[in-house]
């Protein structure tokens, strides 16, 4: 990273935000997945003008089976009907392990069987390639697809993940049916720089921010995918306008957003989606806040804080 950066010249004032929502996939009491709660949670989403994600880190991919995957991925189909979605692309595998060309295939097409775009995510034989055989790897998935979006994660989220490096990214940016990237570093310098390298490289890439920490980065030009929208998509979409609109309500209402990210997704960050399911209980939208029987948990005591983000955001909590 060795351009200058100026954040007060990156503003990108009154700029229309694409939203992409991470689905957070609900439990019941018995640990079962609660159909009935996800599938409003993904109406609920659209409705207000978020795209939903599915089978992201928010819907526990990496905890569910194949079949689980593609159940998460007709039920979201039939809910939307011909909305479009995006949903993860996740190949599991174990420190040492090859590149598996055949399972990101596997994965991929499950996707689109189903319309959707797909993301792919790292795995520890993608990360391990060096920068000439993993832009070779992306070039050869782009003869199966006509559209995906990259994605970079950071060690927090995922032990697998890695950040790349400018010539890697220089050839990504270049590959036409990759249109956009995650980026989950939480460093705002390292997506600034990102977004410096999309504007000399493609201006119509999206740098899509995985930032939970630092949501404002819509300011200067990223876009978003993120696990915090599920929390309050309708609320992420009041943001958004406000930005767009040039409306100074836009500070009150993202300073609240933020507040809930820096709670949400303190140590471990894993648990954000014990949080998630806790705010979705105050909100009446779940009966549960259980999550998969393998993510880590919050104290008991977050649900307090919780209801006073609700409260600061004009909500009543219903429990």
């Amino acid at each position: 990273m060795t351009a200058a950066i100026d954040p007060i010249q990156m503003l990108r004032p009154r700029r229309k935000i694409i939203g992409i929502s991470a689905v957070l996939l609900p439990f019941t009491s018995s640990s079962e997945i609660d159909w009935a709660a996800f599938t409003s949670h993904l109406t609920r989403t659209l409705d207000v003008g978020l795209t939903p994600a599915v089978n992201m880190d928010t819907g526990y991919v990496n905890f569910l089976d194949m079949a689980q995957r593609k159940r998460v991925l007709r039920r979201t189909r039939e809910t939307l009907g011909n909305s479009h979605f995006y949903a993860g692309a996740y190949v599991a595998d174990q420190p040492g392990d090859e590149y598996d060309r055949s399972a990101y295939l596997y994965q991929m097409e499950a996707v689109a069987a189903q319309g959707a775009t797909p993301v792919l995510f790292q795995s520890f034989g993608l990360s391990a390639l060096n920068d000439d055989e993993l832009i070779d790897s992306y070039t050869e998935l782009c003869r199966h697809t006509d559209r995906f979006v990259a994605f970079e994660i950071g060690t927090m989220f995922a032990p697998f993940g890695k950040m790349y490096s400018d010539t890697a990214l220089t050839s990504l940016m270049n590959l036409k049916q990759c249109v956009g990237l995650k980026h989950s570093s939480l460093d705002r310098e390292r997506e600034w720089h990102r977004l410096q390298l999309r504007d000399k490289i493609r201006p119509d890439f999206r740098i899509f921010t995985g930032n939970d920490l630092a949501i404002d980065m819509v300011m200067y030009g990223s876009d978003y995918l993120l696990g915090l929208s599920t929390f309050a998509p309708d609320f992420f979409a009041l943001r958004d306008k406000y930005w767009a609109n040039g409306d100074p309500a836009f500070y009150e209402i993202n300073d609240t957003l933020q507040y809930l990210g820096a709670f949400a997704f303190r140590d471990p960050t894993p648990a954000y989606k014990h949080s998630a399911a806790m705010f979705h209980q105050l909100r009446g939208w779940a009966n549960s806040d259980l999550t998969h029987p393998k993510s880590p948990t919050r104290p008991e005591g977050d649900r307090e804080v919780l209801r006073g983000i609700i409260e600061q955001l004009g909500i009543v909590s219903t429990t």
